[in-house]
């Protein structure tokens, strides 16, 4: 009979002791994934992989090493043992090095935190291909003007996840996910392409966007960017539809970190109890939010998992540490260390929450006399350590409270501590992407350089 996942882990904690790991943990991963693409209405991609694997860390003396295998074969797990062992005599040695606490250990299971969608077990390839063809097929069909398609894919994964370490943690749990996107492009009258795109990530299949739905959204925004314009540089107010930001949740993100914060990396560094944002600004991380994609019951080191805040009502509560960053810095682990089976354990984002206003997105929008709506964001332009922000953009001028036209190839500029400080409005508009949800926001006024 098959080992459980869970009993595998403590298998190989139980030989990394034997060959004289002081400290150890293992993160084993089963899981099996599918992903299915469509373009033009013919199947371009059908995929379907299984692997188990796990990851094996040990800490002696402060020395530390990682290794990982998908040889599960008993004697192969013993010499797998035994050389992470002995590759950590040949490290440099950290004071900081080390399991977390017992104290801090998960006592539960997942109960509650609806991680595993059944349903997704019995999708078959054929249902998989129609959700994608659908998809597609209803961008294609939005407008005549639809010239193209990039494609449409839907891919699946089920999971289990199991920790165990020599201070006695061990746990599983299991853990499933969906998503659909599709990208199209329209023709504009001076022969440009204008590509869009749009997607729904879920752990459960019901909560997944209607297939249909999804695609007429992706066209609609392309079709939105036709005769865009390049406007010359201003400084306005800047509107940021969820989607972007959620993007700058992830942006922000980076410097609340352990990790950013131990190296002097953030510009958050000195901020904790001070107001950075405006009163509208309430962010919080939460792993144990029912359903979603970052929710689980203990995090990469066997830590419980918690609601973090990290900025209420404007001021800035604390950063996410894992153990390591935590003694780094003088402080407690949060329950937020990520990791993957090659990996060490590091503090990051589970589920990212901006708190939803009470003011609707036309409200937000009809308040601005002359100033730009972001639909998308382009590159990668933000510096955790000065909080400069810089990006490539697209979206729509406003005029007199309408969205005016279309506009291009334009950046959005301004310092991150600033632009939360700035924030006067915020929209009742919460959606989810992902592990990520935010509403509208309006920033006060930033730098919009063009021509």
């Amino acid at each position: 009979m098959t080992k459980s996942l869970v009993d595998l882990a403590r298998q190989v904690v139980e030989l990394a002791r034997r060959n004289g790991a002081e400290q150890c943990d293992v993160i084993a991963v089963s899981a099996e994934e599918s992903t299915v693409s469509v373009r033009l209405g013919e199947v371009e991609k059908l995929i379907e992989a299984g692997s188990r694997s796990l990851g094996l860390r040990v800490i002696n003396g402060g020395r530390t090493s990682v290794c990982s295998t998908s040889d599960l074969a008993e004697d192969a797990l013993e010499k797998f043992a035994r050389e992470t062992v002995e590759l950590a005599s040949i490290c440099e040695p950290d004071p900081c090095a080390g399991l977390p606490d017992p104290s801090l250990f998960a006592r539960g299971g997942a109960d509650g935190l609806q991680l595993y969608d059944e349903r997704l077990s019995s999708l078959t390839t054929d249902e998989k291909v129609r959700m994608a063809l659908t998809c597609e097929d209803a961008a294609l069909k939005f407008d005549s003007r639809i010239a193209n398609s990039d494609g449409a894919s839907i891919s699946t994964r089920i999971a289990e996840i199991a920790l165990a370490n020599s201070l006695g943690f061990a746990g599983s749990y299991p853990a499933t996910s969906v998503s659909l996107a599709v990208e199209v492009l329209a023709d504009d009258a001076d022969g440009k392409k204008r590509n869009a795109s749009w997607f729904s990530a879920e752990r459960s299949l019901h909560r997944l966007m209607d297939a249909s739905e999804i695609g007429r959204i992706a066209a609609r925004r392309a079709i939105d960017q036709i005769g865009a314009r390049k406007v010359g540089t201003k400084q306005v107010p800047v509107i940021f539809e969820p989607m972007m930001t959620a993007a700058l949740l992830g942006d922000l993100s980076q410097a609340v970190t352990g990790g950013a914060l131990y190296r002097g990396a953030t510009f958050l560094r000195d901020s904790v109890g001070a107001r950075i944002g405006s009163n509208l600004v309430t962010i919080i991380d939460d792993a144990t939010e029912p359903g979603r994609r970052g929710s689980r019951p203990f995090d990469g080191e066997g830590v419980a998992t918690r609601r973090n805040p990290l900025f209420e009502e404007g001021v800035f509560q604390q950063f996410l540490f894992d153990a390591y960053t935590a003694r780094k810095t003088g402080n407690a682990p949060t329950g937020s260390a990520q990791r993957g089976v090659e990996s060490l354990p590091a503090p990051g984002p589970s589920n990212l929450v901006m708190r939803a206003g009470i003011t609707s997105p036309a409200e937000i929008i009809g308040d601005v006399k002359d100033g730009l709506y972001v639909t998308a964001l382009i590159g990668h332009g933000f510096n955790t350590t000065t909080g400069d922000f810089s990006r490539g953009a697209g979206g729509f001028w406003i005029e007199n409270g309408r969205l005016a036209y279309p506009v291009t190839e334009i950046n959005v500029s301004g310092r991150m501590a600033e632009m939360l400080a700035a924030i006067d409005a915020v929209g009742d508009d919460l959606a989810w992407f992902g592990s990520v949800a935010a509403p509208t926001v309006r920033v006060q006024e930033m730098t919009v350089p063009g021509l």
